[in-house]
């Protein structure tokens, strides 16, 4: 018998299969935690943000005996103690830590160069930053369930030495811990779209805290046009859902189902930008 020799066809070459969506997950995935800062800085932020509730409940259980009776009364009524749960300096530096990271997630490869290369083997640069969206929003929500959940136990185990703690079974108390837990993601998301609009490292940073942090603190409930766009914010919206006691007077008041929205959008609007923003640029 003969062996029949093929002709080469010069130029040719072997057409690699496209990378499967889920490919690219597990590739941002890897590629997250293979940063040794990745660790540091969730970490470090949730030290610190447990630090600052469980300071607060430490307080009050320091200074209890000193109270007088209406004020421990009161204390108990209107159940404070959801509010040590987690306080509004804790989602402050939760707002300042998450937002930062998920900039970072994104400018980090266009500051290094690495982008170019990470879009030349994946052309479809939409399911790309679609599949960062994603780990980074899985990655976020895990540290915001960690980090409300430790400081509901810590700051409720401190308060229970004074037998003013409360039970994660107490109405409002999921809430808060929940609202907490997602507002990582939602300003993560938030950052990412940042970074993926103004691609410098310093820029991105300080636009998210801008945009998360600084603005919605300006913003105050007196007028309503400012009240609706404070109530448009995660930060209004984390109050809103983190108010534990009675029933506040406010001049424009809104629900609890508004702010949960006000999540939703804020997450799905950022999802959207980031994956759109990389389409034609690369710098």
């Amino acid at each position: 018998m003969t062996t029949l020799d093929l002709p080469v066809v010069p130029g040719a070459s072997v057409v690699e299969p496209r990378a499967r969506f889920r490919d690219l997950v597990g590739s941002e995935w890897l590629k997250l935690w293979s940063l040794r800062s990745t660790g540091w800085s969730l970490l470090l932020g949730a030290l610190a943000v447990v630090a600052f509730n469980l300071g607060t409940a430490w307080d009050h259980y320091r200074y209890w005996l000193q109270y007088d009776e209406g004020s421990r009364a009161e204390f108990v009524a209107n159940d404070m103690a959801l509010w040590d749960a987690f306080t509004y300096n804790a989602a402050l530096v939760l707002i300042l830590s998450s937002a930062a990271m998920g900039a970072v997630a994104v400018v980090g490869e266009y500051s290094s160069g690495l982008i170019r290369t990470t879009f030349t083997a994946v052309p479809a640069r939409s399911a790309l930053m679609a599949a960062k969206v994603l780990v980074v929003t899985v990655a976020q929500i895990l540290f915001g369930a960690v980090v409300a959940a430790a400081s509901f136990w810590s700051t409720q185990a401190v308060l229970s030495t004074r037998g003013i703690g409360l039970p994660i079974t107490h109405p409002g108390a999921p809430r808060i811990v929940v609202a907490s837990a997602l507002l990582a993601p939602v300003c993560a998301v938030t950052g990412m779209a940042v970074g993926a609009l103004l691609r410098k490292s310093a820029g991105a940073i300080v636009g998210s805290i801008v945009l998360v942090l600084l603005l919605p603190a300006v913003l105050t409930d007196r007028r309503h046009l400012t009240a609706v766009l404070a109530h448009a914010t995660p930060l209004h919206a984390w109050q809103r859902l983190a108010d534990a006691g009675p029933p506040a007077q406010e001049l424009f008041p809104w629900s609890a189902g508004g702010a949960w929205l006000v999540y939703a959008l804020w997450v799905l609007g950022g999802a959207v930008v980031t994956v759109l923003a990389v389409r034609r640029r690369d710098q």
